[in-house]
């Protein structure tokens, strides 16, 4: 299980450089699923079908999103320092010395001008390095364009992993999992590893009014509270599955809300409720498509977000994995 976690979590993959960890994707959910199709916009749709649909089959899109956060060659100066502009949510703060590696292999680390007041840290004010002499030897390694992401590790510290990407590739995991593990569904399902989340729901968007689904969720990871004067949450790492009631951009259809803490309680689950009050999920978009479709979103509480170094829990994610096998199943006839 870890294994394929880090496989996922180590792959190149910023929000419109999804392939590789497209492909990755694609090899391992082959096995388990109908079909699976690539759309204009770089979503990996995967099928799974009954064998024996009923009047209570839904068509049912679960999304997780594949890309992550990243950075774009923006101007690169006689000196061949790369002034750059972000892909996604980032600290300035959170930069200074990290290394990143654009597609085609070439590493490089951030640096800063001198500031005078630490306050005055911007993107405005930092460069990448990527050690050539100058202009001209920079171009023959990186042009403007040219997309990078963070160089991180997956680290095992037994019940918990720290790495990059794990917003929100421990979702895309839990997906396959859970693929794995239904071999005859009840409601037909589209498994979607969505592209270019981080720029706004995009892939699910577009993902979403393609499929037209009767039903939504959303598998993604969510902060947590539990750290030193840390915001005031509710999730926290060890405490299960989080169920979102609420984010900034979406709340959540109460049927889907109580369905799965239904499953969670009938099913011995653990899990605890989610309220964020910044950012939200392919949920907000899927529950948006074509004339509104009851939608709802599944979270692994997630320290040190939109870093080289999140962390989580494995419980959560293993309570994760059983939630949506369940939902998977669920009967929709009442929602």
């Amino acid at each position: 299980m870890k294994e394929l976690l880090r496989k996922l979590a180590e792959a190149f993959g910023p929000s419109g450089a999804e392939k590789e960890i497209r492909d990755i994707i694609s090899s391992e959910v082959a096995k388990y699923c109908d079909d699976f199709r690539v759309d204009s916009l770089g979503n990996l749709i995967c099928v799974k079908r009954p064998s024996k649909p009923t009047s209570k089959t839904k068509k049912v899109m679960i999304s997780a999103h594949m890309d992550e956060i990243g950075f774009a060659a923006m101007h690169i100066d006689e000196k061949g320092f790369i002034r750059f502009s972000n892909i996604g949510g980032h600290r300035p703060h959170t930069l200074v010395g990290q290394k990143v590696v654009f597609e085609n292999g070439t590493i490089g680390y951030f640096g800063l001008e001198k500031l005078d007041n630490p306050a005055e840290l911007n993107f405005s004010k930092m460069y990448i390095d990527i050690g050539a002499k100058n202009k001209e030897e920079a171009l023959k390694k990186v042009k403007v364009g040219d997309i990078c992401g963070y160089v991180s590790y997956f680290y095992d510290n037994g019940d918990r992993v720290i790495s990059k990407s794990l917003d929100d590739r421990a979702c895309c995991a839990i997906l396959i999992e859970a693929m794995k593990k239904v071999k005859n569904p009840k409601n037909e399902l589209y498994c979607v590893f969505s592209a270019q989340e981080e720029l706004g729901l995009r892939g699910a968007r577009v993902a979403a009014y393609g499929i037209d689904p009767e039903i939504g969720l959303s598998l993604d990871v969510t902060g947590a509270g539990d750290t030193p004067n840390g915001p005031p949450m509710n999730m926290e790492l060890g405490k299960g599955a989080a169920i979102k009631a609420k984010d900034s951009g979406a709340v959540a259809h109460p049927g889907i809300k109580d369905l799965l803490i239904s499953l969670a309680e009938k099913n011995e689950i653990p899990y605890q409720m989610e309220v964020l009050d910044g950012g939200s999920t392919d949920a907000a978009a899927i529950q948006l498509t074509r004339m509104g479709v009851p939608s709802g979103t599944i979270s692994v509480p997630t320290r040190n977000l939109h870093t080289p170094s999140e962390m989580i829990d494995m419980s959560d994610y293993e309570a994760a994995i059983k939630l949506t096998v369940e939902f998977m199943n669920a009967d929709f006839s009442k929602i």
